[in-house]
Protein backbone atom coordinates (compact mmCIF):
# COMPACT_ATOMS: atom_id res chain seq x y z
CA UNK A 1 0.00 0.00 0.00
CA UNK A 2 1.24 3.39 -0.94
CA UNK A 3 1.05 5.99 1.53
CA UNK A 4 0.63 9.80 -0.31
CA UNK A 5 2.15 12.68 2.26
CA UNK A 6 1.60 16.10 1.96
CA UNK A 7 4.10 18.82 2.75
CA UNK A 8 2.94 21.51 5.24
CA UNK A 9 3.13 24.53 3.63
CA UNK A 10 5.97 26.71 5.54
CA UNK A 11 4.99 30.40 7.08
CA UNK A 12 6.91 33.23 7.02
CA UNK A 13 8.66 33.86 10.65
CA UNK A 14 6.40 36.27 12.34
CA UNK A 15 3.21 36.06 9.89
CA UNK A 16 0.07 34.82 11.88
CA UNK A 17 -0.82 30.93 10.37
CA UNK A 18 -4.27 32.12 9.49
CA UNK A 19 -2.81 35.27 7.74
CA UNK A 20 -1.27 35.43 4.96
CA UNK A 21 1.24 38.45 3.89
CA UNK A 22 -0.68 40.90 2.50
CA UNK A 23 1.17 41.14 -0.56
CA UNK A 24 -0.38 37.69 -1.23
CA UNK A 25 -4.03 38.46 0.92
CA UNK A 26 -5.05 41.83 -1.30
CA UNK A 27 -2.71 44.28 -0.67
CA UNK A 28 -1.94 46.64 2.39
CA UNK A 29 -5.20 47.39 2.65
CA UNK A 30 -5.96 44.20 3.97
CA UNK A 31 -3.86 44.65 6.97
CA UNK A 32 -5.50 48.10 7.64
CA UNK A 33 -9.27 46.65 7.38
CA UNK A 34 -8.18 43.45 9.76
CA UNK A 35 -6.88 45.85 12.53
CA UNK A 36 -9.35 48.29 12.29
CA UNK A 37 -11.94 45.16 12.76
CA UNK A 38 -10.00 43.98 15.65
CA UNK A 39 -11.10 47.42 16.95
CA UNK A 40 -14.54 47.92 15.40
CA UNK A 41 -15.61 44.40 16.69
CA UNK A 42 -15.84 44.09 20.64
CA UNK A 43 -17.10 48.20 20.59
CA UNK A 44 -20.40 47.11 21.10
CA UNK A 45 -19.97 44.22 23.81
CA UNK A 46 -17.25 46.37 25.53
CA UNK A 47 -19.52 49.67 25.77
CA UNK A 48 -18.25 51.90 23.39
CA UNK A 49 -20.83 52.71 20.65
CA UNK A 50 -23.02 52.86 24.02
CA UNK A 51 -20.63 55.27 25.42
CA UNK A 52 -20.41 57.15 21.99
CA UNK A 53 -24.27 57.35 22.17
CA UNK A 54 -24.78 58.40 25.80
CA UNK A 55 -22.15 61.09 25.72
CA UNK A 56 -23.67 63.73 23.21
CA UNK A 57 -26.76 63.90 25.23
CA UNK A 58 -25.48 64.29 28.70
CA UNK A 59 -23.38 67.09 27.25
CA UNK A 60 -26.78 68.23 25.50
CA UNK A 61 -28.15 68.14 28.88
CA UNK A 62 -25.52 69.42 30.78
CA UNK A 63 -25.03 72.51 29.00
CA UNK A 64 -28.48 72.89 27.51
CA UNK A 65 -30.29 72.93 30.64
CA UNK A 66 -28.64 75.09 33.21
CA UNK A 67 -27.57 78.02 30.34
CA UNK A 68 -30.47 78.39 27.49
CA UNK A 69 -32.32 80.60 30.47
CA UNK A 70 -29.23 82.59 31.05
CA UNK A 71 -28.39 82.83 27.33
CA UNK A 72 -31.79 83.74 25.99
CA UNK A 73 -31.73 86.25 28.60
CA UNK A 74 -28.80 88.03 28.00
CA UNK A 75 -28.58 87.33 24.60
CA UNK A 76 -26.21 85.14 22.16
CA UNK A 77 -27.28 86.38 18.60
CA UNK A 78 -29.09 83.45 16.97
CA UNK A 79 -32.73 82.13 16.95
CA UNK A 80 -32.38 80.35 19.49
CA UNK A 81 -30.03 78.83 22.27
CA UNK A 82 -30.47 75.38 20.69
CA UNK A 83 -29.05 76.89 17.13
CA UNK A 84 -26.17 78.34 19.25
CA UNK A 85 -25.44 75.59 20.89
CA UNK A 86 -25.15 73.19 18.53
CA UNK A 87 -21.85 73.06 17.40
CA UNK A 88 -20.39 73.00 20.58
CA UNK A 89 -21.96 70.00 21.75
CA UNK A 90 -20.46 68.22 17.93
CA UNK A 91 -17.22 69.46 19.38
CA UNK A 92 -17.31 67.78 22.77
CA UNK A 93 -18.80 64.67 21.37
CA UNK A 94 -16.06 64.29 18.99
CA UNK A 95 -12.82 65.52 21.33
CA UNK A 96 -14.61 62.96 23.46
CA UNK A 97 -13.92 60.32 20.42
CA UNK A 98 -10.34 61.48 20.50
CA UNK A 99 -9.64 60.55 23.98
CA UNK A 100 -10.57 57.33 23.39
CA UNK A 101 -7.97 57.48 20.69
CA UNK A 102 -5.58 58.07 22.46
CA UNK A 103 -6.15 55.49 25.23
CA UNK A 104 -5.91 52.67 22.80
CA UNK A 105 -2.30 54.24 20.92
CA UNK A 106 -1.22 54.74 24.55
CA UNK A 107 -2.69 51.13 25.57
CA UNK A 108 -0.51 49.38 22.53
CA UNK A 109 2.68 51.06 22.83
CA UNK A 110 2.53 50.39 26.98
CA UNK A 111 1.20 46.48 26.11
CA UNK A 112 3.95 46.44 23.35
CA UNK A 113 2.00 45.40 20.35
CA UNK A 114 2.88 48.41 18.12
CA UNK A 115 6.45 46.72 18.70
CA UNK A 116 4.95 43.31 17.80
CA UNK A 117 3.43 44.50 14.74
CA UNK A 118 6.83 46.16 13.60
CA UNK A 119 8.02 42.91 13.21
CA UNK A 120 5.39 41.80 10.86
CA UNK A 121 5.33 41.72 6.82
CA UNK A 122 2.43 45.09 7.02
CA UNK A 123 3.06 48.35 6.02
CA UNK A 124 4.06 50.66 8.82
CA UNK A 125 0.88 52.93 9.07
CA UNK A 126 -1.14 49.98 9.02
CA UNK A 127 -1.90 49.80 12.96
CA UNK A 128 -2.21 53.70 12.64
CA UNK A 129 -4.66 53.44 9.77
CA UNK A 130 -6.23 50.39 11.42
CA UNK A 131 -7.04 53.04 15.04
CA UNK A 132 -8.22 55.78 12.66
CA UNK A 133 -10.55 54.12 10.93
CA UNK A 134 -12.04 52.67 14.58
CA UNK A 135 -12.03 56.50 15.95
CA UNK A 136 -14.01 57.15 12.27
CA UNK A 137 -16.50 54.90 13.07
CA UNK A 138 -17.10 56.50 16.30
CA UNK A 139 -16.97 59.88 15.42
CA UNK A 140 -19.78 58.96 12.68
CA UNK A 141 -22.31 57.37 15.77
CA UNK A 142 -21.36 60.44 18.37
CA UNK A 143 -22.39 63.04 15.64
CA UNK A 144 -25.09 61.37 14.63
CA UNK A 145 -26.28 60.98 18.21
CA UNK A 146 -25.79 64.52 18.78
CA UNK A 147 -27.46 65.56 15.88
CA UNK A 148 -30.67 63.58 17.44
CA UNK A 149 -29.89 65.31 20.70
CA UNK A 150 -29.88 68.70 19.05
CA UNK A 151 -33.03 68.24 17.48
CA UNK A 152 -34.77 67.24 20.63
CA UNK A 153 -33.94 70.30 21.45
CA UNK A 154 -34.18 72.55 18.63
CA UNK A 155 -31.39 72.50 16.55
CA UNK A 156 -32.19 72.67 12.39
CA UNK A 157 -30.13 72.76 9.69
CA UNK A 158 -31.41 75.63 7.77
CA UNK A 159 -28.60 76.34 4.88
CA UNK A 160 -28.55 74.45 1.48
CA UNK A 161 -27.86 70.74 0.87
CA UNK A 162 -24.68 71.42 -0.07
CA UNK A 163 -23.84 73.18 3.36
CA UNK A 164 -25.36 70.60 5.22
CA UNK A 165 -23.58 68.33 3.79
CA UNK A 166 -20.52 70.76 4.72
CA UNK A 167 -21.44 71.26 7.88
CA UNK A 168 -21.35 67.24 8.23
CA UNK A 169 -17.97 66.83 6.91
CA UNK A 170 -16.33 69.68 9.40
CA UNK A 171 -17.83 67.87 11.90
CA UNK A 172 -16.23 63.97 11.02
CA UNK A 173 -12.72 65.61 9.74
CA UNK A 174 -12.59 67.52 13.42
CA UNK A 175 -13.21 64.14 14.93
CA UNK A 176 -10.70 62.82 12.95
CA UNK A 177 -8.40 65.64 13.24
CA UNK A 178 -8.42 66.12 16.94
CA UNK A 179 -8.26 61.57 17.10
CA UNK A 180 -4.54 62.21 15.25
CA UNK A 181 -3.70 64.53 17.58
CA UNK A 182 -5.27 61.94 20.53
CA UNK A 183 -3.23 58.91 18.59
CA UNK A 184 -0.07 60.78 18.28
CA UNK A 185 -0.20 61.84 22.12
CA UNK A 186 -0.47 58.77 22.96
CA UNK A 187 1.91 56.73 21.13
CA UNK A 188 4.57 59.26 22.41
CA UNK A 189 3.60 59.04 26.16
CA UNK A 190 3.01 54.99 26.47
CA UNK A 191 0.73 55.77 29.56
CA UNK A 192 -3.20 55.93 29.54
CA UNK A 193 -3.36 58.21 32.40
CA UNK A 194 -0.88 60.56 31.35
CA UNK A 195 -2.36 61.05 27.81
CA UNK A 196 -5.87 61.68 29.63
CA UNK A 197 -4.62 64.38 31.99
CA UNK A 198 -2.58 66.19 29.16
CA UNK A 199 -5.88 66.07 26.71
CA UNK A 200 -8.00 66.79 29.48
CA UNK A 201 -6.42 70.35 30.06
CA UNK A 202 -6.13 72.03 26.26
CA UNK A 203 -10.41 70.88 25.79
CA UNK A 204 -11.21 72.68 29.56
CA UNK A 205 -9.25 75.83 28.90
CA UNK A 206 -9.96 76.51 24.67
CA UNK A 207 -13.82 75.10 25.29
CA UNK A 208 -14.77 77.39 28.00
CA UNK A 209 -12.92 80.67 26.62
CA UNK A 210 -14.69 79.93 23.30
CA UNK A 211 -17.76 81.31 21.38
CA UNK A 212 -19.32 77.72 21.64
CA UNK A 213 -21.19 78.69 25.05
CA UNK A 214 -21.69 82.49 24.62
CA UNK A 215 -20.92 85.48 22.12
CA UNK A 216 -17.64 86.94 22.13
CA UNK A 217 -18.98 89.78 23.55
CA UNK A 218 -19.84 88.37 26.71
CA UNK A 219 -16.32 88.06 27.78
CA UNK A 220 -14.50 90.48 29.56
CA UNK A 221 -12.31 92.72 26.88
CA UNK A 222 -8.94 92.10 27.73
CA UNK A 223 -9.61 88.41 26.69
CA UNK A 224 -12.02 88.69 23.45
CA UNK A 225 -8.86 88.45 21.44
CA UNK A 226 -8.59 85.27 22.29
CA UNK A 227 -11.77 84.10 22.45
CA UNK A 228 -12.42 85.33 19.05
CA UNK A 229 -9.47 83.72 16.85
CA UNK A 230 -8.50 80.22 18.95
CA UNK A 231 -8.91 77.35 17.15
CA UNK A 232 -12.43 76.07 18.96
CA UNK A 233 -13.70 79.37 18.53
CA UNK A 234 -13.05 78.84 14.57
CA UNK A 235 -14.31 75.46 13.91
CA UNK A 236 -17.20 76.56 16.29
CA UNK A 237 -18.70 79.75 14.00
CA UNK A 238 -17.39 77.40 10.76
CA UNK A 239 -20.32 74.82 11.32
CA UNK A 240 -23.05 77.79 12.83
CA UNK A 241 -22.18 79.02 9.35
CA UNK A 242 -22.53 76.00 7.00
CA UNK A 243 -25.96 74.89 9.44
CA UNK A 244 -27.18 78.35 8.99
CA UNK A 245 -30.38 79.90 11.30
CA UNK A 246 -33.94 81.81 10.41
CA UNK A 247 -34.09 85.02 8.57
CA UNK A 248 -32.68 87.24 10.21
CA UNK A 249 -30.04 85.47 12.62
CA UNK A 250 -28.04 83.68 10.15
CA UNK A 251 -24.29 84.15 9.36
CA UNK A 252 -24.08 83.53 5.37
CA UNK A 253 -21.18 80.51 5.07
CA UNK A 254 -18.70 83.20 3.16
CA UNK A 255 -14.95 82.14 3.18
CA UNK A 256 -14.13 84.83 5.71
CA UNK A 257 -16.74 82.78 8.41
CA UNK A 258 -15.52 79.28 7.56
CA UNK A 259 -12.35 79.87 6.32
CA UNK A 260 -10.44 80.11 9.82
CA UNK A 261 -12.09 76.94 11.13
CA UNK A 262 -10.96 74.79 7.80
CA UNK A 263 -7.59 76.29 7.70
CA UNK A 264 -7.37 75.16 11.38
CA UNK A 265 -8.70 71.95 10.31
CA UNK A 266 -6.13 71.40 7.53
CA UNK A 267 -3.55 72.31 9.11
CA UNK A 268 -4.14 70.38 12.57
CA UNK A 269 -4.18 66.89 9.85
CA UNK A 270 -1.40 67.64 8.28
CA UNK A 271 0.79 68.02 11.52
CA UNK A 272 -1.21 65.51 13.54
CA UNK A 273 -0.89 63.13 10.85
CA UNK A 274 2.28 63.61 9.54
CA UNK A 275 3.77 63.02 13.16
CA UNK A 276 1.75 60.00 13.57
CA UNK A 277 2.92 58.68 10.39
CA UNK A 278 6.56 59.44 11.14
CA UNK A 279 6.30 57.92 14.67
CA UNK A 280 4.65 54.84 13.09
CA UNK A 281 7.61 54.45 10.23
CA UNK A 282 10.61 55.24 12.85
CA UNK A 283 9.06 52.39 15.18
CA UNK A 284 9.58 50.20 12.11
CA UNK A 285 13.33 50.78 12.26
Amino acid sequence: MTVRIRPVPRREPGVLPWRAPAARRGGWWQSCWVLAWRGIRPSIRNGEVLTAILAPTVFTLGFYVPLARVMNFVGHGSSSYAQFLMPMIIMQAVSFCATAAALRSASDARDGLDARLATLPIPSVAPLAGRTAVTGYRIVIAVAAALVSGHVIGFRCYGTWPQTAGFLAVAVALGVMLGLFGDLLGALSKSPEATTQMLTLPQLILGMVSTGFAPVEQFPSWIQGFARHQPVSAFVDTMRALAGDRPGYATAPTWAAVGPGIGWLAAGVLVFGGGSVLVAVRRRR
